[in-house]
């Protein structure tokens, strides 16, 4: 009898494997939707023309209402696109403008680099004490809400004409991103990670390196990227006051000359560095995280046994161990 029921489940047992395999082959060879080249190609084409086309109505609406709608000795005349963009040529062509753009990427630079010094401490001791961000929430609030320009005779009575006034206005207008976006970042980052880390012997540096950057990486990239384009557009009105170069001091030269079409020119290519930092910014930060993912080694993960029917799970913190044990383990 046991010879017999042994057989009839092995049978049974050979017979389920060979339906399950059965299944799995089946399921194996089943056609998985995909899309076609023709498709990928289709979509590249229209990411590539639809922001193309979006510029080429733009223009054409800008040409058609000078050409239609203003009288030809009318004032608003000398702001027509082939005026605008021949004065473009000119002014790129015989170098006159290149001076005041990198006097003005200079400027972004300092000022950002300030913002990140400040701000990045700043977020960090917000996002770590209660303390510090209860006594430090209404006096960073009310600053926050203070719009930069209006610091700016404060920073030529404090600071006088030049550049130094620049710097200060760009600072405290893109510090904020970088301060409140650090502080989420660390608010929520989980203790328990800390906490797996110091129980296996790391010390502040390596918990640092290996758990709390990679936890607020996103955030404070995301609070740089913010400040970049507050700083571009802090940038030009802050020039127009005391400084003799620079894209600002530029367009306020071409009002005083009455030259318009150059004045139009100098904002096209405000518009065009300002969407060249955005986007530069943007790809960097990706690859950034790109290149991190990349490079990363594989990280080795135990697969726990299932737990018996009606077993107690393990405690939440037990279960944050055992899952942290692998990373901080292998980051040292």
């Amino acid at each position: 009898m046991s010879t017999v029921s042994s057989g009839g489940d092995a049978g049974s047992a050979g017979s389920a494997g060979s339906a399950g395999s059965a299944v799995g082959a089946g399921r194996t060879s089943e056609p998985h939707p995909s899309v076609t080249q023709g498709q990928v190609a289709w979509r590249r084409l229209v990411g590539f023309a639809a922001p193309l086309a979006g510029i080429v109505v733009f223009l054409l609406l800008w040409w058609a209402s000078i050409a239609f709608l203003v009288p030809p000795k009318s004032f608003l005349a000398r702001f027509a696109p082939d005026l605008t963009f021949a004065a473009l040529v000119r002014l790129l062509g015989s170098g006159e403008l290149w001076p005041h753009v990198a006097a003005s990427f200079r400027r972004v630079l300092v000022g950002l680099a300030i913002s990140v010094a400040v701000g990045f401490p700043l977020g960090l001791a917000a996002g770590s004490s209660r303390l510090f961000a209860r006594m430090s929430g209404p006096i960073f609030q009310f600053i926050r809400m203070v719009s930069p320009l209006s610091w700016t005779p404060l920073a030529i009575i404090l600071l006088g004409v030049g550049d130094a006034p620049v710097y200060f206005l760009i600072a405290i207008g893109a510090t904020w991103p970088i301060v409140l976006n650090t502080a989420a970042g660390v608010t929520a980052l989980d203790p328990r990670w800390i906490t797996v880390g110091r129980s296996l012997g790391a010390n502040r540096w390596e918990i640092a390196r290996t758990i709390v950057w990679p936890s607020i990486r996103p955030h404070v990239l995301t609070g740089l990227r913010l400040a970049v384009g507050l700083a571009w557009i802090i940038l030009v009105p802050a020039e127009m006051l005391g400084v003799d170069s620079g894209l600002g001091y530029f367009i306020l030269d071409t009002r005083d000359r009455l030259a318009y079409a150059d004045l139009m020119a100098a904002i096209i290519v405000i518009g065009l560095a300002g969407f060249l930092i955005d986007t530069v910014a943007r790809r960097t930060f990706q690859e950034r995280r790109r290149r991190t993912r990349a490079g990363a080694a594989p990280v080795s993960r135990t697969v726990p046994a299932p737990e018996p029917a009606g077993a107690v799970p393990a405690p939440v913190h037990q279960r944050a161990a055992q899952a942290g044990a692998g990373r901080v383990a292998e980051a040292r």
